[in-house]
Protein backbone atom coordinates (compact mmCIF):
# COMPACT_ATOMS: atom_id res chain seq x y z
CA UNK A 1 0.00 0.00 0.00
CA UNK A 2 3.08 2.39 -0.05
CA UNK A 3 2.35 5.29 1.69
CA UNK A 4 -1.38 4.93 2.09
CA UNK A 5 -3.65 3.80 4.68
CA UNK A 6 -5.47 0.81 2.27
CA UNK A 7 -5.08 -0.46 -0.84
CA UNK A 8 -2.54 -0.75 -3.73
CA UNK A 9 -0.15 1.65 -4.60
CA UNK A 10 1.08 1.23 -7.95
CA UNK A 11 4.83 3.14 -7.59
CA UNK A 12 5.47 0.65 -4.85
CA UNK A 13 3.98 -2.50 -6.79
CA UNK A 14 6.53 -1.16 -9.66
CA UNK A 15 9.69 -0.56 -7.41
CA UNK A 16 9.09 -4.07 -5.60
CA UNK A 17 8.76 -5.62 -9.54
CA UNK A 18 11.65 -4.10 -10.09
CA UNK A 19 13.85 -5.30 -7.48
CA UNK A 20 12.81 -8.89 -7.65
CA UNK A 21 13.53 -8.52 -11.32
CA UNK A 22 16.99 -7.49 -10.07
CA UNK A 23 16.86 -10.16 -8.17
CA UNK A 24 16.28 -13.01 -10.46
CA UNK A 25 19.22 -11.89 -13.00
CA UNK A 26 21.46 -13.12 -10.09
CA UNK A 27 20.44 -16.09 -11.25
CA UNK A 28 18.46 -17.78 -8.82
CA UNK A 29 14.63 -19.11 -8.67
CA UNK A 30 12.56 -17.00 -7.16
CA UNK A 31 8.91 -17.63 -5.92
CA UNK A 32 7.12 -15.10 -4.42
CA UNK A 33 4.40 -15.78 -1.62
CA UNK A 34 1.82 -12.66 -1.03
CA UNK A 35 -0.27 -10.80 2.31
CA UNK A 36 -3.26 -8.85 1.82
CA UNK A 37 -3.13 -6.81 5.29
CA UNK A 38 -3.27 -3.71 3.04
CA UNK A 39 -6.68 -5.29 1.76
CA UNK A 40 -8.07 -7.05 4.07
CA UNK A 41 -6.93 -8.84 7.27
CA UNK A 42 -8.93 -11.45 9.10
CA UNK A 43 -7.85 -10.57 12.56
CA UNK A 44 -8.18 -6.81 11.71
CA UNK A 45 -10.63 -4.14 13.32
CA UNK A 46 -12.68 -3.99 9.98
CA UNK A 47 -13.33 -8.11 10.73
CA UNK A 48 -14.50 -7.19 14.16
CA UNK A 49 -17.86 -9.43 14.93
CA UNK A 50 -17.01 -11.82 11.79
CA UNK A 51 -16.87 -15.57 11.88
CA UNK A 52 -13.36 -16.15 12.16
CA UNK A 53 -13.10 -18.59 8.91
CA UNK A 54 -15.04 -15.97 6.74
CA UNK A 55 -12.76 -13.29 7.96
CA UNK A 56 -9.59 -15.39 7.14
CA UNK A 57 -11.24 -16.29 3.27
CA UNK A 58 -11.74 -12.61 3.21
CA UNK A 59 -8.17 -12.04 3.49
CA UNK A 60 -7.06 -14.94 1.20
CA UNK A 61 -9.36 -13.41 -1.68
CA UNK A 62 -7.23 -9.95 -0.68
CA UNK A 63 -3.25 -12.01 -1.66
CA UNK A 64 -5.02 -12.99 -4.58
CA UNK A 65 -5.70 -9.18 -5.91
CA UNK A 66 -2.54 -8.54 -4.61
CA UNK A 67 -0.55 -11.33 -6.54
CA UNK A 68 -2.67 -10.14 -9.82
CA UNK A 69 -0.93 -6.63 -9.11
CA UNK A 70 2.27 -7.85 -8.56
CA UNK A 71 2.20 -10.23 -11.90
CA UNK A 72 1.31 -7.35 -14.11
CA UNK A 73 3.94 -4.94 -12.80
CA UNK A 74 6.95 -7.64 -13.24
CA UNK A 75 5.46 -8.88 -16.86
CA UNK A 76 5.40 -5.22 -17.78
CA UNK A 77 8.80 -5.37 -17.09
CA UNK A 78 9.69 -8.59 -19.30
CA UNK A 79 9.42 -10.83 -16.26
CA UNK A 80 7.58 -13.97 -17.14
CA UNK A 81 5.21 -15.33 -13.84
CA UNK A 82 2.60 -17.20 -13.31
CA UNK A 83 0.33 -17.37 -10.30
CA UNK A 84 -1.12 -19.90 -8.32
CA UNK A 85 -3.84 -19.87 -5.57
CA UNK A 86 -4.98 -22.05 -3.27
CA UNK A 87 -8.17 -21.77 -3.31
CA UNK A 88 -9.39 -22.30 -6.81
CA UNK A 89 -10.27 -19.54 -9.11
CA UNK A 90 -9.13 -20.70 -13.05
CA UNK A 91 -10.47 -17.91 -14.81
CA UNK A 92 -7.64 -15.66 -13.23
CA UNK A 93 -5.10 -17.85 -12.25
CA UNK A 94 -4.02 -21.69 -12.20
CA UNK A 95 -4.70 -24.02 -8.92
CA UNK A 96 -1.58 -24.66 -6.74
CA UNK A 97 0.05 -28.01 -7.79
CA UNK A 98 3.22 -28.75 -6.31
CA UNK A 99 4.18 -30.31 -9.38
CA UNK A 100 3.29 -27.66 -11.41
CA UNK A 101 4.37 -25.28 -9.15
CA UNK A 102 8.24 -26.75 -9.50
CA UNK A 103 7.79 -26.80 -13.29
CA UNK A 104 7.32 -23.34 -13.96
CA UNK A 105 10.40 -22.74 -11.81
CA UNK A 106 12.31 -25.01 -14.20
CA UNK A 107 11.32 -22.85 -16.91
CA UNK A 108 12.38 -19.95 -15.74
CA UNK A 109 9.36 -17.81 -14.43
CA UNK A 110 8.45 -16.58 -11.14
CA UNK A 111 5.90 -18.62 -9.09
CA UNK A 112 3.26 -15.94 -7.20
CA UNK A 113 1.64 -18.44 -4.90
CA UNK A 114 -1.32 -16.41 -3.03
CA UNK A 115 -4.64 -17.30 -1.05
CA UNK A 116 -2.33 -18.33 1.71
CA UNK A 117 -2.79 -22.38 2.76
CA UNK A 118 -5.89 -22.39 1.42
CA UNK A 119 -7.57 -22.83 4.51
CA UNK A 120 -8.39 -20.06 7.54
CA UNK A 121 -6.53 -20.09 11.28
CA UNK A 122 -3.37 -20.07 9.21
CA UNK A 123 -1.05 -16.86 8.69
CA UNK A 124 0.40 -15.76 4.83
CA UNK A 125 3.73 -16.51 7.28
CA UNK A 126 3.06 -20.42 8.07
CA UNK A 127 1.73 -20.37 3.45
CA UNK A 128 5.58 -18.54 2.85
CA UNK A 129 7.17 -21.56 5.38
CA UNK A 130 5.29 -24.19 3.83
CA UNK A 131 5.75 -23.41 0.15
CA UNK A 132 9.20 -22.77 0.81
CA UNK A 133 9.45 -26.48 2.34
CA UNK A 134 7.57 -27.68 -0.50
CA UNK A 135 9.74 -26.10 -3.52
CA UNK A 136 12.77 -27.57 -1.69
CA UNK A 137 14.10 -23.17 -0.96
CA UNK A 138 17.79 -22.68 0.26
CA UNK A 139 16.00 -19.35 2.06
CA UNK A 140 13.06 -18.09 3.04
CA UNK A 141 13.01 -14.07 2.95
CA UNK A 142 10.35 -11.98 4.66
CA UNK A 143 10.33 -8.60 3.67
CA UNK A 144 9.10 -6.10 6.71
CA UNK A 145 8.94 -2.60 7.65
CA UNK A 146 11.88 -2.35 9.86
CA UNK A 147 15.87 -3.49 8.80
CA UNK A 148 15.64 -6.88 10.83
CA UNK A 149 14.61 -8.45 13.89
CA UNK A 150 14.08 -6.11 17.20
CA UNK A 151 14.02 -7.45 21.32
CA UNK A 152 11.05 -5.58 20.99
CA UNK A 153 8.53 -3.08 18.48
CA UNK A 154 11.49 -0.54 17.77
CA UNK A 155 8.59 2.02 16.85
CA UNK A 156 7.06 1.87 20.69
CA UNK A 157 10.45 1.30 22.45
CA UNK A 158 13.27 3.74 22.25
CA UNK A 159 15.67 0.85 23.61
CA UNK A 160 14.60 -1.82 21.02
CA UNK A 161 17.80 -3.85 20.20
CA UNK A 162 18.47 -4.88 16.77
CA UNK A 163 19.19 -8.54 16.55
CA UNK A 164 21.92 -9.55 13.85
CA UNK A 165 21.35 -13.26 14.07
CA UNK A 166 19.47 -15.86 15.54
CA UNK A 167 18.42 -19.23 16.19
CA UNK A 168 14.65 -20.39 15.50
CA UNK A 169 15.07 -22.17 19.45
CA UNK A 170 15.68 -18.09 20.51
CA UNK A 171 12.64 -16.54 18.41
CA UNK A 172 10.41 -19.02 19.81
CA UNK A 173 11.57 -18.71 23.50
CA UNK A 174 11.40 -14.54 23.50
CA UNK A 175 8.44 -14.83 21.35
CA UNK A 176 9.69 -12.39 19.01
CA UNK A 177 7.08 -11.43 16.72
CA UNK A 178 8.76 -12.54 13.59
CA UNK A 179 6.53 -14.80 11.78
CA UNK A 180 4.10 -16.90 13.61
CA UNK A 181 5.34 -19.99 15.79
CA UNK A 182 4.06 -22.36 13.19
CA UNK A 183 6.22 -20.83 10.67
CA UNK A 184 9.09 -20.74 12.56
CA UNK A 185 8.55 -24.25 13.47
CA UNK A 186 8.72 -25.54 9.82
CA UNK A 187 11.24 -23.87 8.67
CA UNK A 188 13.22 -25.08 11.53
CA UNK A 189 11.98 -28.46 10.80
CA UNK A 190 12.62 -28.09 7.17
CA UNK A 191 15.97 -27.14 7.59
CA UNK A 192 15.03 -23.36 6.10
CA UNK A 193 16.76 -19.73 7.04
CA UNK A 194 15.05 -16.98 7.44
CA UNK A 195 16.29 -13.62 6.56
CA UNK A 196 14.19 -10.94 7.79
CA UNK A 197 14.74 -7.45 5.83
CA UNK A 198 13.14 -3.51 5.00
CA UNK A 199 11.18 -4.50 1.55
CA UNK A 200 10.43 -0.47 1.83
CA UNK A 201 14.10 0.48 1.07
CA UNK A 202 15.49 -0.01 -2.33
CA UNK A 203 17.94 -2.73 -2.94
CA UNK A 204 16.64 -4.50 0.08
CA UNK A 205 15.72 -7.52 -1.88
CA UNK A 206 19.30 -7.89 -3.41
CA UNK A 207 20.60 -6.86 -0.31
CA UNK A 208 19.22 -9.65 1.69
CA UNK A 209 20.12 -12.17 -1.12
CA UNK A 210 23.48 -11.30 -1.21
CA UNK A 211 24.10 -10.15 2.23
CA UNK A 212 25.27 -6.46 1.30
CA UNK A 213 22.45 -5.13 2.68
CA UNK A 214 20.83 -4.56 6.22
CA UNK A 215 19.02 -7.84 7.78
CA UNK A 216 18.73 -10.46 10.73
CA UNK A 217 19.13 -14.01 9.78
CA UNK A 218 17.31 -16.89 11.60
CA UNK A 219 19.04 -20.51 11.63
CA UNK A 220 19.58 -23.33 13.34
CA UNK A 221 23.00 -22.28 14.71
Amino acid sequence: MGPGQYGIDNDTVERIANEVKDAKALGVQVSLVIGGGNIFRGVSPAAHGMERASADYMGMLATVMNALAVQNALERIGVYTRVLSAIEMTAICEPYIRRRALRHLEKNRIVIFAAGTGNPFFTTDTAAALRAAEMGCDALLKGTQVDGVYSADPKKDPNAERLEKLTYHEVLARDLKVMDQAAISLTRESGIPIVVFPIGEQGGVVGALTGTGPSTIITDK
